[in-house]
């Protein structure tokens, strides 16, 4: 009988297993982590399992290093639900900081207990380095709850700055194809007020990666505000970023982003009632966006005021 090959270590990132599993010396050596960020050597599954705790949700503070920015309030009040009639099934996993402790996983359960009105949650302690918790945040979000695409590229260059990794080492490490990591690092090359209609969820990854094949940032804002202003697919935004870059006639590729009709004639209709510039900039669905009213003097904000019947004393 042959002798078994040695098992492939797996790559952090690949599932639950290696959140909560130990990491071995081999796993260790895996994450080729500098040395003076190596990864402690964790606690066996079964002594993790001793450590196992209702702690107060009090003496528990959020992860410093999680790349979430927003949480979706609908999500977490779903989860709290659940929580009422279940319980919290599944553990949180943190490390002890002083006499509190600091969520590693499990920040949209501790969410989520708070809503539901818990005092206590169930818990696992485990030794954690600062440079491991961003690593482990980072997988967590990735592998089991959606970050928007701006969290995501700000997440994924986090990681490869903590731990010095090329994108292709840091997509190797998480378990993606490297021109995941890259289109989405690419997202931060975007003006801010594109890659905030990303954080509201008004532009979609595709629309944006095709924006971003524009040379400048004028061009790249025009089309996004075009793009929610008109409702455009994603193939329809493509298609004008190919003629953009076929046309080299400045007023050709000024119509190419020009906004829709209707919203240009309510523009004027606007404009020509209240004597000052208007912008209308209407999100991807058509139901939501916003009217920009300039003024340029105290006396003529009084008189905008007046005319939209507003006291503006």
């Amino acid at each position: 009988m042959t002798p078994k090959s040695k098992e492939k270590p797996k790559h952090l990132g690949r599932g639950l297993e290696s959140l909560l599993g130990p990491i071995t010396n081999s796993a260790q050596e895996n994450m080729d982590i500098p040395m003076s960020q190596e990864v402690p050597n964790y606690v066996q599954d079964k002594e993790l399992h001793k450590n196992s705790m209702e702690l107060s949700l009090d003496d528990i503070a959020p992860n410093p290093y999680q790349p979430r920015q927003t949480w979706n309030d609908q999500q977490l009040q779903e989860l709290a639900n659940s929580i009422k009639e279940n319980g919290v099934i599944q553990p949180i996993l943190v490390r002890q900081k002083g006499s509190k402790y600091e969520i590693v996983a499990g920040e949209r359960r501790f969410r989520a207990a708070e809503i539901a009105g818990l005092q206590k949650i169930p818990a696992m302690v485990r030794q954690t380095a600062d440079s491991e918790m961003l690593a482990l945040a980072l997988i967590e979000n990735i592998h089991r709850a959606d970050l928007n695409p701006i969290e995501k590229a700000k997440a994924y260059q986090n990681f490869m700055e903590t731990f010095g990794l090329t994108q292709e080492q840091a997509a190797q490490k998480l378990g993606q194809d490297r021109s995941v990591v890259a289109n989405y690092i690419r997202l931060l090359n975007l003006p801010a007020e594109v890659k905030q209609m990303l954080v509201d969820g008004s532009l979609d990854m595709g629309h944006a990666r095709a924006i971003l094949a524009l040379p400048t940032d004028d061009l790249r804002r025009r089309l996004a505000n075009r793009a929610l202003a008109g409702r455009l697919s994603v193939r329809e935004v493509e298609r004008l970023v190919r003629l953009a870059l076929s046309e080299k006639d400045e007023k050709k590729q000024k119509l190419i982003f020009e906004k829709p009709a209707h919203i240009r004639d309510l523009e004027e209709k606007i404009r020509s009632r209240l004597g000052t510039k208007v912008n209308i900039q209407a999100r991807k669905n058509g139901q939501r966006g916003k009217i920009i009213i300039e003024f340029y003097s105290l006396d003529e904000f009084d008189n905008i005021a007046q005319m939209l019947g507003v006291n503006s004393d």
